[in-house]
């Protein structure tokens, strides 16, 4: 009756703003909607339905995974040390998918032995120091091998010996 009469209100007879719930539902409402739609989607309840099984064959096709081995000649050649002589001399094997590209790889053999040598000898011995450079040997010559053997994939070029003088 006080608020009635013009009187000043106070202490716990004060009206609360009519806002404050609405903003507080506003905010938990989309909240709680995202943690419920969080929940069912890692549930997995809304993942799409897996695919018809496709007929299968009667009896499943051995598949050849074994890796062919090429053994590449050795290859020695100068570095590129200015002032003074330096180089290198590598026996290594390259690794291919199947024996259809190691025929591939056979072919184009004097490609491969010549972008190899080109490459080396451009070769600084700096560069080749640690683990690091045998590392990025390895990488570049693989890179050059994919190239001379274009339709065939070599996975990895492996050393069996490396000297550096």
């Amino acid at each position: 009756m006080a608020a009635a009469k013009g009187e000043e209100v106070t202490g716990d007879d004060a009206p609360k703003p009519r806002g404050s719930k609405k903003k507080l539902l506003l905010l938990a409402l989309p909240l709680l909607l995202g943690g419920i739609g969080a929940g069912v989607w890692f549930s997995g309840i809304l993942s799409p339905a897996p695919p018809p099984a496709a007929e299968a064959p009667a009896e499943p096709q051995p598949v050849n995974r074994q890796p062919v081995f090429v053994s590449m000649p050795d290859i020695t050649a100068n570095l590129n040390a200015p002032g003074r002589r330096a180089f290198i001399r590598v026996k290594s094997q390259v690794e291919v998918a199947g024996p259809a590209d190691a025929a591939a790889l056979q072919a184009a053999m004097p490609r491969l032995v010549d972008l190899f040598t080109t490459y080396l000898r451009e070769v600084r011995p700096e560069e080749l120091r640690g683990s690091a450079g045998t590392h990025r040997l390895r990488e570049e010559l693989i890179a050059r091998a994919n190239i001379a053997a274009a339709p065939a994939r070599v996975t990895d070029v492996l050393f069996t010996e490396i000297l550096v003088q």
